[in-house]
Formats: structure tokens, sequence, C-alpha cells
């Protein structure tokens, strides 16, 4: 009838016996179970320590030096040049951060910064957080104009 669930074992050799500690001196892990004498591998709770831990040595995070700071405050812009919008926009277009997102030029649209790498050809009305002054100066160079939102 073919295999039955309740028939189903590990083939030969497959498996082993549990290592039955602390069981008598007969048993051959008898006395101090496998752990030899003494130190900290002997005791309870040393398998459960934190992989970073290092024997009470001092951490390789603390021994390491610290450079520099990192301001929680910094506030991070989007950043996108004149040549990209020379080469994506219409004349005469308005362009502001969520246009920008549609057009898959920026991730988000919390803050958002022209830079003026390139050139610009067409008028195009700009609004964003922050302008390069080269950026500012090319936007109304070529008849657009800037407006930055607060």
């Amino acid at each position: 009838m073919g295999i039955k669930l309740h028939e189903l074992k590990p083939s030969y050799g497959a498996t082993h016996k549990k290592k039955r500690v602390g069981r008598g001196i007969g048993s051959g892990h008898g006395k101090t179970a496998g752990r030899g004498h003494k130190g900290q591998k002997s005791r309870r709770g040393y398998g459960n320590l934190p992989a970073f831990f290092e024997g009470g040595q001092t951490p390789f995070i603390m021994r390491i030096p610290k450079r520099g700071f990192k301001s929680p405050n910094k506030k991070e812009y989007e950043i996108v040049n004149i040549k990209t919008l020379e080469e994506r926009f219409e004349p005469n277009t308005e362009i502001t951060p969520e246009v920008l997102k549609e057009a898959g030029l920026i991730k988000c649209t919390k803050a958002v910064k022209i830079l003026g790498d390139g050139e610009l050809t067409k008028p195009l009305t700009v609004k964003a957080h922050k302008f390069s002054k080269s950026a500012e100066e090319k936007i109304k160079n070529a008849g657009g104009s800037c407006e930055i939102i607060a």
C-alpha cells in the first residue's frame, strides 16, 4: 500500500543519541559535565552573552577613536540641477517639488535645492526651498522666475 506516516523513521546512522551530562562518573560526562574546571565557560548563563562581548576586554567600539559630530538638526536637501530642468521641461512651465517628484527627479518633497550646473535657455517658473546663487542667476537670465517655499 505504500508508506504510512506513522511508519516513517530516519535512516540508520542519520541520528545520534542525546548527550546526557551530569549522570555519574560511569557515563563519561559526570562531575563537570564536559565543561572542564572553573573559568567563564564552566559557569551557568555563559551561552547567552551578546555576540559583541569580548570577555571583559575593553570592547572594540570603546577602543576606536571617536571623530566628528553629526547634528540631529541638519537639513538634507534633494538636489536638482539646471541642466536637468532644461532637458525635462517645456518653456513657461511652473516647476514645484510635486512636479519634480512626478517626473522622478526627487524622492521626497520635504526640501528641494536647485543648483546651477548646466545652461538654461527657456523661461521657467521654479518653486523650491533653496537656490544656489548661480542657479537663481541663470533662471532669471533665461526670463524665468524663482520662488522660495517657506
